[in-house]
């Protein structure tokens, strides 16, 4: 927002300097963005009465005018100048540079001189001045013309008080009190401890008593509609410059008196207003919501088709204008205009919050509705409004018509406020009565009390609402800057982490020590992917997506995972190694259920570029390799894998892991081919998705005995059905060692390998051959050959009850 320090020292006038102020103003939360000069930097321009005009003798374009400058209205001081204006006449007053006045040049170090010259012969003694040259183009062309009261001889820079700064705030969006010259003003007052001028408001008198019947259909959605008609303005009446300058320093252009005023109160005291042709309204007002389809045209011409979540004003035939955002073109003022209803309402925030964005505008009155405006304001505004147009255009005022269901917003609940709870919050002890006046000056109605306050929050401060609130407010006054910045004294405590406990660090270590890299990637994700991925899973949708492809909560990492890949395929990185930690979003009857996921993904060359040894595509065995590495810090249980079909892997390249306690730890495999496509992945590309849940626990290390005895080995050559998987083989194995005791190394058996594999010539169709390498040791004696072939004949007999095995 951009506000003249002039208007606001007609409010406000501190001791402190430009400097302190705008420094205080930021470090309250109202960040200056930027400070510029109302006007150029130019001197020697003062206001000049033009006598005569004539025609230049030899130039059609120019003409020879006579201009008095004499503070007194004698022709003492008359120059000549020679202009290329083609509107200049007499009596007309205008800014003029004379001789020695220097004006703003093309950059600033080359200012431009006024000297005395001559243009075709003919003697020029100054220059006549346009808004564009002064440097305050409000948009007009040519010339500036003044009012035809202003004082001859006066410095124009005076006169319009051009000696002005504008400083532009960056408010945040509960800070919509500051979004006016008076809210602005009312905290600078607090900061610097000044007084504020109040500026008194009488009701106008009234002249008639024609007026429009109000309807609301929703009293939510409009608590106070207040409304009135001035008849008999003048269309044509011209908004004096101290109006318009105010308003281009606001960044506001003029169009008319009538719409000055409005944009005028709407920068004075934060209350937009709209002021509808009287003459083109077909009946009374009624405020509703739209009906789908509905047509409107707006201000700026563009024609909307409403919905039926918008809040309109309607005549008795049709929509006039979007509530709160913009009106409609068919009940604009003209130049013609001479009876209008001015309108000023409350809309409640939520209403009109994102409906300017839904038809793409954005206007300084839906700025103001969306973060709130005081309901307390509408008829002080209409006032004012009303006194500034019979003011400047005449014209018979109205009664004013009034629906008013706002009275619970204005009577806010009191709030306690404890001192005790300030001074611990703050960690600094700030004087009763200090805090007493900032909020007095904040605009709240305060009861002391033996804790404290009970405070009632002014109207127009919405973000007011707990004690919390009141404590940022104390704080933002006092001055963040002075409140020391030395910590509290406290006690360090550090966070047990118990030895048995795996942490997530280690198997983030495990993997980067691997080459893969770490990875983060938005829990919102593509439906279309996640479908693709979890087609069975029930999708949870966001109510407020980022976009169109950020609409689901994923259920999988490898959503996210997924496309990351995509993106830098398609930029020549082929040979990846990411992995991923984050929660997975599951919903569930009872509610959504997170849980802690690790993922990774590769793709591409096994090695990166060398020449050291041939290279080769990873496969699926490199995966389960990585995958093993991570289950092996678990080391509190054990974990196997199982074949699986699951819509997101490759049939046959597919697994799931299972913990010896039976949890489904998580999945692995080769993603499924048609899902490659579908994602514009041109290489195959193996995941896995372990549940961090599962894997917390590992064993703690224990010393273990070393036997002084030598271990003996046994291989077996066995041969099985194709079926059979190594898993079935160790389960059989383990159910042996499991017997003697709780542990997979046995008091004998202390490890086993499965060393090859052989299927082809020589073998029944359907069997294959494997080599199995048995060790066996004792710690208190040397095994002998009968115990040892005894101990082997168990196992050989589990072999064969589970899974069919016979020796070869």
């Amino acid at each position: 927002m951009k506000i003249s320090m002039n208007w606001l020292h007609e409010w406000v006038n501190p001791s402190i300097s430009f400097d302190e102020l705008t420094h205080r103003l930021t470090m309250a939360g109202l960040e200056l963005d930027g400070v510029e000069a109302a006007a150029a930097d130019f001197t020697g321009v003062v206001i000049g009465e033009i006598i005569a005009v004539e025609q230049h003798p030899d130039a059609e374009r120019l003409k020879v005018c006579q201009v008095n400058i004499a503070p007194d209205g004698t022709d003492a001081d008359t120059l000549q100048i020679v202009t290329n204006v083609g509107n200049v006449c007499p009596s007309m007053k205008v800014p003029v540079a004379t001789i020695g006045a220097v004006l703003a040049g093309e950059s600033v170090d080359k200012p431009f001189k006024i000297k005395k010259t001559k243009l075709r012969g003919v003697l020029s003694q100054g220059m006549f001045c346009g808004a564009d040259t002064l440097g305050i183009n409000d948009g007009s062309d040519g010339l500036l013309e003044l009012p035809s009261d202003a004082p001859l001889g006066d410095n124009i820079r005076d006169y319009c008080q051009l000696d002005d700064q504008i400083i532009e705030l960056d408010l945040t969006p509960n800070r919509a009190d500051c979004l006016s010259v008076e809210g602005v003003a009312r905290e600078i007052g607090v900061l610097s401890k000044t007084a504020v001028k109040t500026l008194k408001i009488a009701a106008v008198p009234t002249s008639h008593n024609e007026s429009l019947n109000v309807t609301i259909d929703d009293n939510q959605a409009c608590p106070r509609y207040a409304g009135r008609i001035i008849k008999g303005i003048n269309p044509q009446a011209s908004t004096p410059l101290w109006m318009k300058e105010k308003l281009r320093r606001a960044g506001l252009r003029s169009l008319s008196a009538t719409v000055d005023v409005t944009n005028f109160v709407l920068l004075e005291l934060g209350q937009p207003m709209h002021a509808f042709d009287l003459d083109q309204l077909q009946g009374d007002i009624q405020v509703r919501f739209a009906n789908n389809g509905e047509k409107l045209t707006l201000l700026d011409g563009q024609k909307i088709s409403l919905k039926d979540n918008s809040l309109v004003i309607c005549d008795q035939e049709h929509p006039i204008a979007l509530a709160g955002i913009m009106g409609g073109k068919d009940t604009a003022v003209d130049d013609h205009t001479q009876n209008i209803f001015l309108e000023s309402a409350f809309f409640k925030p939520e209403v009109i919050a994102g409906k300017a964005r839904q038809y793409g505008l954005h206007t300084d009155s839906s700025h103001r509705f969306e973060r709130g405006v005081s309901p307390d304001l509408q008829v002080r505004a209409l006032e004012r409004a009303t006194q500034l147009i019979v003011d400047i255009c005449g014209g018979e005022v109205g009664t004013i018509t009034e629906v008013d269901h706002a009275e619970a917003l204005r009577n806010r609940a009191a709030i306690q406020l404890r001192q005790q709870r300030v001074t611990k919050l703050l960690g600094i002890e700030i004087d009763a009565d200090l805090i007493t006046t900032m909020l007095q000056g904040l605009g709240c109605t305060l009861k002391i009390t033996n804790e404290g306050w009970q405070i009632t929050p002014p109207a127009f401060r919405f973000d007011m609402a707990i004690e919390a609130d009141f404590i940022e407010e104390i704080a933002r006054i006092y001055g963040y800057d002075n409140i020391p910045a030395v910590l509290r004294p406290f006690t360090p405590r550090i966070a047990v982490q118990k030895e048995g406990q795996l942490a997530l660090s280690r198997l983030r270590d495990s993997l980067i020590q691997r080459a893969y890299q770490e990875i983060v990637t938005f829990s919102f994700v593509d439906a279309k992917v996640e479908t693709l991925l979890a087609p069975e899973q029930k999708q949870t949708k966001l109510a407020n997506p980022l976009s169109a492809d950020l609409e689901i909560m994923r259920s999988t990492l490898w959503s996210g995972m997924l496309k990351a890949v995509a993106s830098n395929l398609n930029r020549q990185q082929s040979r990846l190694r990411f992995f991923e930690t984050g929660l997975s979003f599951i919903a569930k009857s009872n509610g959504l259920e997170q849980r802690k996921k690790l993922a990774g993904v590769i793709t591409g060359n096994l090695y990166a570029e060398q020449w050291a040894s041939s290279n080769r595509p990873v496969d699926f065995y490199d995966i389960k390799g990585d995958v093993e590495v991570l289950l092996a810090q678990a080391s509190a249980q054990t974990f196997r894998f199982e074949a699986v079909k699951h819509a997101a892997l490759h049939p046959g390249q597919a697994a799931r892991i299972v913990s010896d306690s039976g949890n489904n730890v998580g999945y692995i495999g080769a993603l499924h081919p048609k899902i490659q496509t579908q994602l514009g992945l041109n290489q195959t590309v193996f995941v896995f998705e372990l549940d961090l849940g599962m894997m917390q626990q590992k064993n703690i290390p224990a010393y273990q005995k070393v036997s002084k005895y030598p271990s003996i080995r046994r291989d077996l050559a066995l041969l099985v059905d194709e079926t059979v998987s190594a898993n079935d083989i160790c389960a059989a194995i383990d159910k042996v060692a499991k017997g003697e005791s709780n542990t997979r190394i046995g008091l004998q058996l202390i490890d086993y390998t499965l060393f090859d594999l052989y299927t082809g010539k020589g073998l029944e169709k359907g069997k294959k051959s494997i080599a199995l390498g048995l060790i066996l040791q004792d710690f208190s004696r040397t095994l002998e050959d009968a115990e040892i072939t005894a101990y082997v004949d168990l196992i050989v007999n589990s072999l064969f009850n589970e899974t069919g095995a016979i020796l070869r």
